[in-house]
């Protein structure tokens, strides 16, 4: 492999903190029962598959009002980037180099990704963390599960967790930015009819870090469950989240960085000012509903059926669109001497969509041998339309110019079977069956293209474990793993490519790996290699919501290692830290450069040969010191201190390997204080300062290639950066009831 960044390897020894493999998150642990929602699409402790696992009181302590990517970003291979660059609002992970829309989320065992752009927005279910019970993040392929394809990551969300006693919470977090959090939780509890209710109240706003990038988001969560009787239970949850947030998804053009790091050019008006709702605008509803029965000690049935409901639209303002974009004739002046051929105008661009269907699991556990039958139908129903609702010239007010709609039907069955073979070897296989049927009525900008597709995939898995040894406070295993995945190309991906339907992906994901946990200590390592055919990547050019184009590539692969460890030497210091050092390249790629010698703007063909694939930094390293220095304290009283560090390496924007289309590498270090007493009339009280980006550190997390031109030989290219605040706190606090 190349191009590792050896020093870094002392930075990650010191500093960074993880969840995966800490002491607390011992076998016990992992092996303890989870939701049967979600049991049959999880990696077991034994699965041949590298898995972290972010428990609720990981999730509590960093749980101050930042999306639920910035929760994971001190896992293996993570890296996080926000539009607003406060964690608030749009925000993102990529895992291993690859982006959201190649991430499998599922909450509850409900698909979660957008059926059309395969993405996961975070932002239209805010303050999901406060109700989080656990979240498993298996890296690669991983086991099969429902929803899209796994390209990258598997993320497993669990938020239906009840408990047997009543209880409330309040919570309130402040910092930077004018960010505020505010949460209300309360819970019945197990009542004598077998009933109980959890609700939970959010409310999240931030100004933001980049110029009119403010977000307002809103949540409301009520589960109700029903024990039928020893066997038989029945859930329901709903859950609304609805957004506002300011439009940053452009990013700050590199000439700008700077001068002015904050730069916001969306909403610009023709006089110069800015146009003051330049906002997107979503509320998305999820209904669930859960039975589940256990006919014996070994069988358990597992149904669930839902509902998703989306509907909003981002306003903006545009300058100088022409008339004809519009389906509309020039406008022609009274006198009749003029015609005048484009306009400003505001408009809004919705969508409003339901997606439904319904997952299902049977699960046989018996000694030595579990298997798992599951699968599910989803259907997605999205209608895609705009209206001009103001324009300077002679346009009705609200006028619609499109309405267009599409369709997406996807099944999926599989089955997986661990069979334990003497007292060491075990021995895992998964195999599912997914079809994709995809309609599409016409884009916004060719509404003549309606591609109508359908995709047949094979995805099986296979794995071998062997326990070296697994006793009372040590555990070693050595584990080896060959996956298969396909996936279908996202919505942009067919309007990008008018004349030729791009191809599905493949990927053969092969993983190999140790692990080590004794009473003190604990580490890890995982080979990975992800040998891709036909690998949709990016381009560099974004539409109008900031979505990049991409194309296919016959070979491209990802090639690594990941570290990991944890060390507690006494009660009150624990270490933990991860490294990842990867190569990640595309064997051959073409890029085409806009000729402005030329008359005719004629593109220059320039063949890269063994190119770094775009976004994949080779080195992320991550950890962090916990210090706990006193015990045994009155009112069982707690202080932590935690010292989290960070580091991610140099990316490039574009897969042409060009150093001045680039990402600087970047460390940060984050800064947590907690103090926690029992106390009456509270169960506990809790209180939290952090401070973020202690050394005021100016970086980029993300970024992408606007436009490359050649002239007079030269390349001239048009970045644009996303850069994340500087030095920024929040202080909370939490009453437990």
């Amino acid at each position: 492999m190349q191009h590792f960044n050896k020093s870094v390897l002392a930075v990650a020894a010191m500093l960074a903190a993880t969840q995966t493999n800490a002491q607390e998150d011992s076998a016990k642990t992992k092996q303890a029962l989870q939701p049967v929602e979600v049991r049959s699409l999880r990696a077991g402790s034994n699965a041949p598959f590298v898995t972290t696992e972010v428990t609720s009181k990981d999730i509590e302590k960093a749980n101050l009002g930042q999306d639920l990517p910035y929760l994971l970003q001190y896992t293996p291979s993570a890296v996080v980037t926000s539009d607003a660059g406060t964690g608030v609002g749009y925000t993102g992970v990529r895992v291993r180099g690859t982006d959201g829309v190649r991430m499998n989320v599922t909450l509850n065992g409900i698909p979660v990704n957008d059926a059309e752009s395969q993405g996961t927005f975070f932002v239209n279910f805010p303050d999901i963390a406060s109700s989080t019970g656990s979240i498993q993040l298996q890296r690669g392929v991983g086991t099969s599960t429902n929803g899209g394809g796994a390209f990258g990551a598997t993320m497993s969300i669990s938020n239906m967790m009840q408990m047997d006693k009543a209880g409330a919470e309040i919570s309130n977090s402040f910092g930077s930015f004018n960010t505020w959090k505010n949460t209300v939780r309360g819970r019945t509890g197990l009542m004598k009819n077998g009933f109980q209710f959890d609700v939970r109240l959010s409310k999240i706003s931030s100004d933001g870090f980049i110029d009119r990038s403010a977000s307002d988001l809103k949540s409301i969560q009520l589960i109700g469950g029903w024990k039928v009787s020893k066997r038989t239970s029945l859930r329901f949850m709903l859950m609304t989240g609805k957004e506002k947030t300011g439009q940053a998804w452009n990013g700050v053009p590199g000439d700008s960085l700077k001068t002015n790091r904050t730069f916001n050019e969306l909403g610009r008006r023709s006089d110069g000012s800015y146009y003051n709702n330049q906002t997107d605008n979503y509320q998305q509803d999820y209904y669930q509903f859960f039975a589940d029965h256990k006919f014996g000690k070994h069988l358990t049935a597992h149904l669930a059926t839902f509902l998703t409901r989306g509907r909003g639209y981002y306003e903006e303002y545009k300058a100088g669109e022409k008339f004809s974009s519009y389906g509309l004739s020039n406008f022609i002046t009274p006198s009749g001497n003029d015609t005048i051929t484009n306009t400003d105008l505001i408009r809004q661009l919705w969508l409003d969509n339901y997606y439904y269907g319904s997952v299902f699991s049977l699960m046989y556990e018996r000694k030595q041998t579990q298997i798992s039958f599951g699968g599910g139908w989803t259907q997605y129903l999205g209608d895609h339309y705009g209206y001009v609702k103001w324009a300077q010239y002679n346009v009705a007010d609200n006028y619609r110019w499109y309405l267009l709609n599409s369709q997406k039907n996807d099944l999926n069955l599989y089955v997986k079977a661990q069979h334990t073979v003497g007292e060491k070897l075990i021995l895992f296989g998964d195999l599912q069956y997914r079809n994709v049927s995809y309609i599409i009525n016409g884009f916004r900008k060719n509404q003549a293209l309606r591609p109508n597709t359908n995709y047949n995939f094979f995805n099986p898995k296979a794995g071998v474990t062997y326990l070296l040894r697994n006793a009372a406070g040590q555990r070693q295993k050595l584990y080896a793993s060959f996956a298969v995945a396909n996936k279908e190309p996202n919505r942009d991906d067919f309007e990008a490519s008018p004349t030729k339907q791009p191809l599905a992906e493949r990927l053969y994901d092969i993983e190999a790996g140790y692990e080590i946990n004794k009473k003190s200590w604990s580490i890890g390592a995982n080979l990975y290699y992800m040998m891709y055919r036909d690998q949709l990547v990016f381009t560099g050019q974004v539409n109008d919501v900031g979505a990049y184009s991409r194309t296919n590539v016959p070979e491209s692969y990802r090639a690594g290692i990941e570290l990991q460890g944890a060390y507690l030497p006494t009660y009150w210091l624990k270490l933990n830290a991860n490294v990842t050092l990867s190569d990640n390249r595309i064997k051959k790629f073409t890029e085409y450069i806009d000729n402005w010698d030329d008359p005719n703007y004629a593109q220059v063909a320039v063949t890269h040969n063994n190119t770094p694939i775009a976004l994949s930094p080779s080195t992320i390293a991550g950890g962090g010191i916990t210090l706990a220095p006193f015990r045994y304290m009155k009112h069982d009283q707690m202080l932590e201190l935690d010292i989290l560090g960070k580091f991610v390496g140099k990316q490039y924007l574009d897969n042409s390997g060009d150093k001045n289309r680039m990402l600087n590498d970047y460390t940060l270090c984050d800064v947590r204080l907690r103090y926690g007493i029992k106390v009456k009339p509270f169960k506990e009280v809790l209180a939290t300062f952090a401070v973020n980006n202690i050394f005021d550190r100016k970086y980029e997390s993300n970024g992408y290639v606007w436009y490359v031109y050649q002239t007079a030989g030269q390349n001239v290219v048009d970045n644009r950066y996303f850069p994340q605040a500087g030095i920024n706190y929040m202080l909370g606090l939490t009453l437990k009831f």
